[in-house]
């Protein structure tokens, strides 16, 4: 048995030793460097001296970035409630649906990973802009409805179009329109393995709908609800297409600075010094929901 552990452990590692080469030598490794440079200041527009200093850091929290960062959190916080709040019954649907039909929504719900994100950007900026699609619509019904009221003396003024693009308003829908997937999967995940009998005893014991659903299911989903949260959070801080594209001077987050630094101001240092601002900020809000998770695990113990 011993022997055939240790063969066993060689095959391991003869399996695991080249995907940890490759997360240290492109992953872990740049990351580093990165991180020295934020501790470092240019010297020239091609030397970076890692000196130890403090000043990028002190540099980031001042309130102009620091706003920008709040901003960014914000965004992502309301992306992430709109993504529950439209993703849970979709997971509900999913998951009482019958197994043929259950496969097509699946399907439906994986296929925008089907697509470029940068093609699917441009697609909703079709449909956002103002000659775009819903703009059209609602002129053409505007029109409609102008043209009966004309009949009763009472024509209605020229459709004027809405701003639907290049503002805080489309920056959040396009995040909805890219993370809502990363929502509904995990949460699907966690409704399928409820147990059904104990919505059906719930019913049986008196409860009703709304109940059953706030006593019952919710918590039981908890853990798919948590995952989706944390993956549809994060990314949504670091969103940096989105807000480029669909966004206005005064709708960008914090990867457009962050990438400014890097390509355009050629700061590095500061660039890499918001990068792990914002990834210590992070950090901090998944090592705060993990204490408030083991503390309710703990009252339920």
């Amino acid at each position: 048995m011993d022997e055939s552990w240790k063969k066993a452990k060689g095959v391991f590692a003869a399996l695991g030793a080249p995907p940890v080469l490759w997360l240290l030598a492109f992953f872990l490794v740049p990351l580093a460097i990165i991180w020295g440079y934020s501790f470092g200041e240019n010297k020239s527009l091609t030397e970076i001296a890692v000196d130890g200093t403090f000043r990028n850091y002190l540099h980031a929290v001042r309130p102009l970035y620091l706003g920008i960062i709040l901003k960014s959190f914000w965004f992502a916080a309301l992306t992430t409630l709109f993504c529950l709040v439209v993703g849970f019954p979709v997971a509900i649907a999913i998951t009482f649906a019958s197994d043929k039909a259950k496969s097509w929504l699946l399907l439906l719900i994986m296929l925008p990973f089907w697509t470029n994100l940068l093609i699917r950007t441009y697609a909703l900026m079709a449909v956002l802009r103002t000659e775009g699609y819903i703009n059209f619509t609602l002129a053409f019904l505007w029109n409609g409805v102008s043209h009966l009221t004309a009949l009763f003396g009472h024509p209605l003024g020229p459709f004027q179009p809405l701003e639907l693009l290049h503002n805080n308003f489309a920056v959040v829908f396009g995040l909805v329109y890219v993370q809502l997937p990363f929502m509904v999967l995990p949460l699907y995940a966690a409704l399928d393995r409820l147990d059904r009998s104990l919505l059906e005893a719930s019913l049986d014991l008196g409860a009703g709908h709304f109940t059953t659903f706030r006593r019952v299911v919710v918590p039981l989903a908890m853990p798919g609800i948590v995952s989706g949260i944390l993956v549809t959070l994060i990314p949504s801080v670091g969103a940096y297409l989105t807000p480029d594209l669909l966004g206005g001077p005064s709708s960008q987050m914090i990867a457009n600075v962050i990438e400014r630094q890097f390509k355009t101001a050629n700061d590095w240092p500061f660039g890499a010094a918001l990068s792990f601002l914002l990834m210590y900020m992070t950090f901090l809000a998944i090592a705060v929901q993990a204490i408030v998770s083991r503390n309710r695990r703990g009252r339920e113990r």
